[in-house]
């Protein structure tokens, strides 16, 4: 198929790394595709990105920035316009974008379908956050696109709820999770060590390190055992908390045993959550799908995880990962404590980990022949050409 694909993003993070491993999927799986999004994206750097528009955001009062974003739109949609004119889609596939309007628009017009992929509620979520100002304005947009889309790709049910609370009906909405490229993973995980064999356990987290992440109440935990096994904690990534944590790990006496490897390269991630023991997701969002659990799942390591429903569509608990409350205090160093003092439990969770992906094809080529699927269905029943 002839698939326009259509975007938004700015910067070199989590959004990107699912753009292009999607992008590459297809392409790999036989399909034509042409991406179509702002022109710095293909110069930002791996955490990279756009210089110009944080400096507006910067500069612009709250609601004179929403609508610079809902007026980037008659650009990005006039490049959208000419790609589908050369191009020729049988269909457009868009990542969702607060005020991105462009694939909508663009698909009406081409009489070809728009898959929608829908990351977050972005409306609610800059709401929340107290970042959005224009907020009729932007529940309008969002509620627009949804309603518009042929079919709604969000990446988790929970997130799927809220598609269909906007109105868009159920038979229009199909779940695609992330994924994960398993050629980058070795098909064995490493066996698990035991306490005394050379090195503490490494206690490990991959991505961009935010706020939100607590990470600073694993510090905390870690600063405050007593016994068990010798442990290290490896954060690799970069991001706004990282000073912070670095200073707080200064200050409890633990920096000795905190590594802080900063922004690694792609094809790094896979070496250093192999060296991990136990892998960390201290905190998520209650309808995201986070990469890194995906990463954790195919490298076959033991992973502690909030019970939460979004992940329990990946994870089962005691099963494919030791899930915690996170409303319970201690809960989630409870976790580690167990997992720490049990090898055969961890390598017995990394194993059926692993068997999880490969058993649902929890990947990006697995998605690829999803999407594609779709597209054709969607493209039939339009008598587009197949």
């Amino acid at each position: 198929m002839r698939i326009l694909y259509s975007h938004r993003i700015q910067s070199r993070d989590g959004q990107g790394v699912h753009l292009d491993s999607l992008v590459a999927a297809l392409r790999e799986e036989g399909h034509e595709v042409r991406v179509v999004g702002p022109p710095s994206y293909d110069r930002a750097g791996l955490g990279g990105g756009s210089r110009v528009l944080s400096g507006l955001r910067r500069l612009l009062p709250g609601p004179a920035a929403e609508l610079a974003e809902l007026a980037y739109g008659v650009p990005a949609t006039r490049r959208l316009a000419r790609a589908a004119a050369e191009f020729a889609p049988d269909a457009i596939y868009e990542r969702y974008n607060l005020f991105h309007l462009s694939g909508a628009l663009v698909a009406r017009r081409r009489g070809v379908p728009l898959l929608l992929e829908v990351n977050a509620p972005l409306a609610e979520e800059r709401s929340r956050f107290g970042s959005l100002r224009l907020r009729r304005l932007a529940r309008w947009a969002e509620s627009f696109v949804w309603r518009r889309a042929d079919r709604v790709l969000p990446v988790t049910e929970v997130l799927a709820s809220h598609v269909a609370a906007a109105g868009v009906p159920e038979p229009r909405i199909a779940v695609v999770p992330n994924g994960i490229d398993l050629r980058d993973y070795p098909a064995a995980a490493s066996p698990a060590r035991t306490a005394g064999e050379g090195r503490p356990l490494v206690l490990g987290f991959v991505g961009f390190v935010r706020d939100w992440h607590g990470l600073d109440a694993v510090l905390r935990a870690f600063a405050a055992r007593q016994g068990g096994p010798p442990l290290s904690l490896l954060i690799a990534g970069q991001g706004p908390a990282r000073a912070g944590l670095e200073a707080l790990a200064a200050e409890l006496g633990i920096a000795d045993r905190v590594r802080f490897t900063g922004l690694a390269p792609r094809e790094e991630v896979p070496r250093l959550i192999g060296g991990f023991d136990i892998a960390l997701q201290p905190a998520a969002v209650p309808y995201a799908s986070p990469l890194k659990i995906f990463e954790y799942m195919a490298a076959g390591r033991a992973i502690v995880a909030p019970d939460q429903p979004n992940l329990r569509e990946v994870l089962a608990h005691e099963r494919t990962a030791l899930l915690f409350d996170p409303e319970r205090p201690g809960a989630l160093w409870g976790a580690v404590e167990r997992l720490a003092a049990d090898p055969a439990l961890r390598e017995s969770l990394g194993t059926a980990a692993r068997a999880e992906v490969e058993r649902r094809d929890l990947t990006w080529s697995g998605n690829a022949r999803r999407v594609a699927a779709i597209a054709r269905e969607e493209a039939a029943r339009r008598g587009a050409r197949p």
